[in-house]
């Protein structure tokens, strides 16, 4: 098969600066399993870097969700394995979700769920948040900021008012509350091009917005650096930017940074059960094993979560590009938010 592969592949910026800082990057534990179950939402914002949306079809089966907790009942407690942090797409719009949900909830896993908010408003979701309240389900919550026009200019026009809503409801059935143990975390994207600011620093100014303006509460807030791929890099190189942003990541790389990346302590598993060490790197079509190709092919040829044993995702050097400056630059970036 004939491939062009992206830019972020062609040039291992990054591998280099690890091999000049006498670097090594690899898995140390596998505390998380973060599982991709589609691609299907019912929004399509502009930064999102698994390009989700309404018309996208990939959705994860039952059969490979069985295959999961297979592996995990087998593997999971030994492996050290604690989270399972279920993303899309809207994850809640996998048929499946509620039943998968149920039984990694079952055997003790702690869930979060990445939530656009807005989900919860449509037909059909309306007893979301009464399945959360009894599962326990960590929420983490996509808003771009706590300013109206921001919001919308990211994830689209009505986008606001309709997460202050869900937020309002989530308040009301106990999420994000103090002392709750429905824990409510908030994620920040920058809206241009440029870095988080800090995050302590921002997540006192959502609280003391949000509490003002709508008597909303939550828990953390999380500031995530937008990645140079798909939908945002698409943006970079339409307004002639890539390669600003791109030096600007790299000049801001920290190299302690590189101890406390996630993928040290986690694995992405596809939509088809196909094994990455990170989101990015899934939606770059980087799996573990396999080979590379269009991102369909490269998830079905992948080595499937089932097909590994825990022995071989440790202690594992983690494949790198040019995109994993996004989680060295500044405070760092991760998907639970800035790494220091």
């Amino acid at each position: 098969m004939n491939i062009t592969l992206p830019v972020n592949q062609r040039h291992d910026l990054f591998g280099e600066r690890l091999r000049a800082d006498n670097q090594l990057l690899r898995r140390r534990a596998l505390g998380t399993l973060q599982i991709n179950v589609g691609k299907m939402c019912n929004l399509a914002c502009h930064h999102c870097h698994v390009e989700a949306g309404p018309r996208r079809k990939e959705i994860m089966t039952w059969e490979t969700m069985e295959n999961i907790v297979t592996w995990l009942d087998q593997h999971g407690k030994a492996a050290g394995v604690t989270t399972i942090d279920i993303t899309g797409g809207a994850p809640e719009m996998n048929p499946h979700f509620k039943r998968f949900v149920e039984a990694l909830t079952a055997r003790g896993y702690h869930i979060l769920d990445r939530c656009n908010l807005t989900i919860l408003l449509e037909p059909g979701y309306e007893e979301m948040i009464a399945f959360f309240v009894k599962h326990k389900v960590e929420l983490v919550a996509s808003l771009p900021c706590y300013l109206e026009d921001n919001v919308d200019k990211q994830r689209g026009q009505g986008v606001y008012h309709e997460s202050i809503d869900v937020l309002q409801k989530l308040n009301a059935a106990g999420y994000g509350l103090p002392g709750s143990p429905l824990r409510l975390d908030l994620v920040f994207n920058p809206v241009g091009y440029g870095l988080p600011p800090a995050q302590k620093q921002l997540e006192i100014d959502y609280k003391r917005e949000l509490l003002a303006r709508y008597n909303i509460h939550f828990h953390t807030l999380w500031s995530i650096t937008n990645m140079p791929i798909k939908r945002f890099e698409h943006a970079l190189r339409r307004d002639k930017k890539f390669d600003m942003y791109m030096d600007k990541l790299t000049s801001a790389h920290r190299r302690d940074n590189v101890e406390n990346v996630m993928c040290r302590d986690l694995v992405s598993i596809g939509w088809q059960g196909s094994v990455y060490d990170c989101d990015f790197n899934q939606m770059l079509q980087m799996p573990l094993d396999g080979p590379a190709g269009e991102e369909h092919f490269v998830e079905s040829a992948g080595r499937k979560l089932w097909e590994f044993t825990p022995e071989e995702l440790i202690n594992r050097d983690i494949r790198t590009a040019s995109h994993c400056f996004g989680c060295t630059a500044g405070a760092g970036s991760s998907c639970t938010g800035a790494l220091g």
